[in-house]
C-alpha cells in the first residue's frame, strides 16, 4: 500500500489511523533515511493508541515506553552495534508482551524479528514536506486484517488531504 502525504501532520494522521487498528503483540518496523519522518510516524502511531504524553525519538535511551489503550514500546536501533544488543535489552519480552512495538531503523533488524510485522518505508516526496509511505504487511495475522487496516489508513489520508 502506498500513500503520499504533504505534511508531517498528515503523516501523523495516517500513522494514527494505523495505530487505531493495532492489537496486542503487533510489531511495526519504520524504515527511512535520517530525517525521513520515522519519529513523526511514531508520534502519530502513539496518538492512535491513545498515548497523551509527548513522544520523542529514543535515539539515546534505545527504548521508550508509553501508556495508552495498549502499552507502546518505541525502540530506536540506530546506535546498536550488533543485533544481540537488541535481545540484551529485552526485545523478545517487548514483542511478546501485551502491547505494541514500533522500531525505528527497522531495516537493520528485520531479518531477526518475528514473521508477523508491518514495514513502513518512508521516502521523501517531490517537496520538502512530502513523504511517500509504503506499507507492507507480513504474516497470517496481517493478511486477515489487511483490508480493514488499509481502509482506515486510506480514509485518514483522504480526510487529512482535504482538510
Amino acid at each position: 500500500m502506498t500513500i503520499h502525504t504533504t505534511s508531517a501532520e498528515e503523516t501523523r494522521a495516517v500513522a494514527a489511523a494505523l495505530g487505531s487498528q493495532l492489537v496486542a503483540g503487533d510489531l511495526v518496523l519504520l524504515v527511512g533515511d535520517l530525517g525521513a519522518g520515522k519519529t513523526a510516524f511514531a508520534q502519530g502511531l502513539a496518538r492512535g493508541l491513545g498515548v497523551e504524553e509527548p513522544v520523542t525519538s529514543p535515539t539515546f535511551t534505545i527504548v521508550q515506553e508509553y501508556a495508552g489503550r495498549l502499552p507502546l514500546a518505541h525502540v530506536d536501533v540506530y546506535r546498536l552495534d550488533r543485533v544481540q544488543d537488541l535481545y540484551d535489552l529485552g526485545f523478545d519480552e517487548l514483542v511478546d508482551g501485551e502491547g505494541v512495538t514500533v522500531v525505528e531503523w527497522g531495516d537493520l533488524v528485520e531479518q531477526v524479528v518475528p514473521a508477523e510485522h508491518v514495514v513502513v518505508r518512508i521516502e521523501p516526496g517531490n517537496a520538502d514536506t512530502e513523504r511517500v509511505l509504503e506499507l507492507s504487511f507480513h504474516g497470517a495475522r496481517w493478511r486477515a486484517r489487511r483490508a480493514a487496516v488499509e481502509h482506515a489508513v486510506a480514509d485518514a489520508a483522504t480526510h487529512e488531504a482535504s482538510a
